[in-house]
């Protein structure tokens, strides 16, 4: 599993006094984990939860990029794959509007791939399920991040 704690040794501070302190919060750990061209490869298929929007909005996170890489290094490395992005989103609101939003997220993320990656756009598809396509129980707010996820599929 992850490391219970990290400790991090800050060299150079001038003093131990309160006033010097530096205090580090918000830190997000990023699971690593198999080759993404590997994975595609031998399942046709990944699906991520490390393309974040921004809440109601197809506007994709910074934080996002690491993974996005990884999708754009497999699709460089396999010239010859083709891809389908599918966007899908928690329950939360409207059934309508949850549809559109994960196809409008899916084609953010083949913009993304093509302007900031150079991934040839006719190589990329889009499409989004919404809400209807759920992994886990929409009632926990761990199902629910869990069913906030872009799914990659050779095609």
């Amino acid at each position: 599993g992850l490391p219970q704690y990290f400790k991090f040794d800050l060299n150079a501070m001038p003093s131990e006094k309160m006033a010097q302190f530096v205090f580090i919060t918000n830190i997000k750990l990023a699971e690593g984990g198999e080759d993404l061209r590997s994975k595609l490869l031998k399942d046709g298929k990944f699906s991520t939860t490390g393309i974040l929007f921004d809440s109601g909005s197809d506007k994709i996170k910074p934080e996002s990029y690491g993974t996005l890489k990884k999708i754009a290094d497999a699709l460089q490395q396999e010239s010859g794959m083709n891809i389908m992005i599918i966007g899908h989103t928690d329950a939360d609101g409207n059934d309508s509007s949850n549809l559109e939003l994960s196809k409008n997220r899916a084609t953010s993320v083949m913009n993304a791939l093509t302007n900031e990656f150079g991934i040839a756009g006719d190589r990329l598809k889009t499409d989004g399920k919404g809400e209807s396509d759920p992994v886990a129980d929409n009632n926990t707010t761990q199902g629910k991040a869990q069913n906030r996820r872009v799914d990659f599929i050779k095609i």
